[in-house]
């Protein structure tokens, strides 16, 4: 009887090897998408598909979004990975981008000058912005919320009256809370990151943007920060790109659409956030997006 499962085993590994049974081996890889046709003259379409990348502002300071990881020196997250997919579509490669830093501050500007082709960078699709710049579909949706010290006796923006709450420059986050909280003290920087330094630091009692990007801070340490206050937005974020070039946007889209009906957008979602389930996909009009 063991002579004969040693003689299984063997005829098994010979298989897997040749590639016919079981493997053994490495599985093949997927194969790679092909370049899309190319564009018209003249359209920014043709104008990244000659230049040979894709030019993307993300941010590099958001956990979960877009995090410049200090081991590999590569920027990461949900954003990067939305950015990637319209590189692999134009040019049938993910790394086909180049990307650059884009704060609060200066996402509209960069599209609006030319900087980047597009912006990943956890940023909310509103009526203002609309007028300024192009968006995609919506991606995500989050909601406004509060980062606070772990000792801390706020628990949501009702308690925030005379307290100095942080936020970043140019951000939606700057505009709800003045709204939601008017007489809380807003004091402002140039990222969330330095926004939450200087709450751990006693310069400000609490720290407002969206709440997947504080469950991102908090998750650094939770026996330090916690996340209050529930949502008290709603924020449907977009893939911002220059006004008037639709057979661009057309394409960025189509990416979008496909992502969630074939199921990486759920991929995506699960290698990213922290969550026990994957939510029904965003809706294609950002203006049906709903507080739960």
């Amino acid at each position: 009887m063991k002579r004969w499962i040693l003689i299984l085993s063997l005829v098994t590994l010979v298989f897997a090897i040749a590639g016919c049974g079981p493997s053994l081996a490495t599985p093949a890889a997927q194969p790679a998408m092909k370049a899309m046709a190319k564009a018209a003259d003249g359209t920014l379409l043709r104008k990244i598909q000659d230049r040979g990348k894709l030019i993307a502002g993300v941010k590099y300071d958001v956990p979960l979004f877009g995090f410049l990881n200090p081991q590999t020196n590569k920027v990461e997250g949900f954003d990067v990975d939305m950015v990637k997919a319209v590189a692999e579509a134009i040019f049938g490669d993910p790394n086909a981008v180049e990307f650059k830093e884009a704060i609060s501050k200066n996402r509209v500007p960069f599209l609006t000058d030319g900087v980047v082709d597009i912006v990943a960078s956890t940023m909310t699709i509103n009526a203002e912005r609309v007028q300024q710049i192009d968006f995609s579909d919506p991606y995500y949706v989050a909601g406004q919320s509060l980062l606070v010290p772990a000792s801390s006796t706020i628990t949501s923006i009702k308690d925030l009256k005379g307290k100095n709450v942080a936020s970043a420059k140019g951000s939606t986050s700057e505009t709800n809370i003045r709204q939601k909280a008017p007489d809380a003290n807003v004091v402002l920087f140039d990222t969330y990151a330095e926004a939450v330094a200087a709450m751990q630091a006693g310069r400000a009692d609490a720290v407002t943007t969206d709440d997947i990007i504080l469950f991102g801070f908090a998750s650094k340490d939770t026996t330090k920060l916690k996340v209050v206050g529930g949502q008290f937005t709603i924020e449907p974020y977009g893939l911002g790109m220059q006004k008037g070039h639709q057979e661009f946007r057309d394409v960025v889209n189509k990416v979008v659409r496909d992502m969630k009906t074939s199921g990486k957008w759920a991929a995506i979602y699960k290698q990213w956030i922290p969550a026990d389930k994957v939510p029904a996909v965003p809706p294609q009009n950002w203006q049906d997006v709903k507080l739960p």
